[in-house]
């Protein structure tokens, strides 16, 4: 089989990884990729985001399944223009797609399909949405309606910050058409978790649930990111709490869309929030969380290849997978101003001594390789990751190796975990 994944990222160089291991492939692409991945595919001199000239070549390289990793390509409609050439690919077309691109899509179909979530209004006029922020208080919570690459939610604690973000979203246009729009919610209170199933439209398979870490800082302080580290499995998420998740989201999710002729195929990923209620929803995304994969994909014991193919296919049949005991902790490198401006160019050292490691994986984010050096190329840059028999080993190895790369301005989170161990992780 050949397989096309599309994309740069940390994220997709750990389905790279994983893919690799499969007895079924026999030749891996990646467009554009980077660093790392050319040591594991093929790479391809397309961007993410060029959708006819990706069709092409899939086409024209007889590509047996393409797996998409961005979510602004799946936004874009990657899938209606692969299958219009009848392209086989792993993901939701650009209509199911809405439930990541529109915040406000996704709000409106959990509300009339009666999945748990937080009280809301939309706005598309910031006059209407400051006087609905002065009836309510604080604390709430901001959104921008459209993608933002994670960046887009503002938690406001006090009136004058709600405002701002009100004037910083529709007014300054921080993150342009993103921002027409916006979603003003009530703030929850509990923990956060990462829920991801891989479904056909219908039959839908859990994989371990995980925890991101969205603040630059460490206790969550600082700006939101991408996301600097994320462990699984994650113990917020029971046995009795994935039950009512994958009952109270995600089948009224998948039905939802049926009943709205919007048919799904890929991820569905659920980012919830525990609270003393329940789990309830904080938003959806349409892919494979990023870095919350790479600290996934270490424990799958099952092949991937099979499950995505009878994704794409309509026959989801097994109920679950098998996974590896213990857990694993995964901590991004990231360049020094990160999530704003940064530089990139700065050599990567240490890399190395991971390469015949076989509890610790080194996934490149924002690299690039030029002759015998690698170099960062990007805010999120290396996405270190380890496991272990249990948590806390999985994150003293990580941040083990963590101490053994270097580059100039590297920054990154100490305390990944922090929540589960119930205390600060020191470096």
């Amino acid at each position: 089989m050949k397989v096309l994944v599309v994309g740069s990222g940390g994220r997709e160089h750990a389905l790279l990884w994983k893919l690799s291991q499969s007895p079924e492939v026999d030749a891996l692409y990646c467009a554009p990729g980077n660093g790392g991945i050319g040591q594991l595919a093929e790479l391809v001199d397309i961007g993410a985001e060029d959708l006819e000239a990706l069709a092409e070549f899939a086409e024209t390289k007889d590509v047996d399944l393409t797996i998409v990793g961005p979510e602004g390509t799946l936004a874009k409609g990657i899938v209606d223009v692969f299958e219009k050439r009848g392209l086989r690919i792993f993901g939701p077309t650009k209509a199911a797609a809405r439930l990541e691109s529109s915040k406000a899509f996704a709000k409106n179909l959990m509300k009339k399909y009666h999945v748990p979530t937080a009280g809301f209004a939309v706005f598309d006029d910031p006059q209407a949405a400051r006087a609905y922020v002065r009836q309510l208080g604080a604390p709430i919570v901001v959104k921008a309606d459209g993608l933002c690459g994670g960046k887009g939610t503002i938690i406001a604690s006090t009136l004058s910050e709600a405002l701002g973000a009100i004037d910083l979203l529709m007014e300054d246009r921080i993150f342009k058409q993103a921002g027409e729009r916006i979603v003003v919610e009530e703030k929850l209170e509990g923990e956060e978790a990462s829920f991801l199933v891989i479904t056909d439209g219908t039959t839908a398979v859990p994989l371990a649930a995980a925890q991101d870490h969205k603040r630059l800082l460490d206790h969550d302080k600082g700006p939101n990111t991408g996301g600097m580290g994320a462990y699984a499995p994650a113990p917020v998420v029971t046995e009795a709490v994935a039950k009512q998740v994958m009952e109270h989201v995600i089948q009224p999710t998948l039905k939802g869309l049926v009943a709205e002729g919007i048919a799904f195929k890929g991820v569905l990923y659920a980012g919830l929030i525990i609270t003393a209620e329940g789990p309830k929803v904080l938003e959806f995304n349409v892919r494979f969380g990023d870095p919350e994969l790479q600290a996934i994909l270490p424990l799958l014991k099952d092949d991937l290849v099979p499950l995505l193919d009878d994704a794409v296919e309509g026959r989801l049949s097994q109920p679950r997978c098998r996974w590896e005991e213990g857990a694993c902790a995964c901590v991004v490198l990231a360049s020094g101003g990160y999530p704003g401006e940064f530089a990139i160019g700065k050599e990567i050292k240490g890399l190395e001594a991971f390469q015949d490691r076989q509890d610790v994986v080194v996934f490149h984010a924002g690299t690039r390789r030029e002759r015998d050096r690698v170099i960062s190329w990007g805010g999120r840059v290396l996405n270190v990751v380890a496991w272990d028999a249990d948590l806390e080993a999985a994150v003293k190895k990580v941040y083990d190796a963590v101490s053994g790369i270097q580059f100039e301005g590297m920054t990154y989170r100490k305390d990944i975990a922090w929540r589960a161990l119930k205390k600060p992780v020191s470096k």
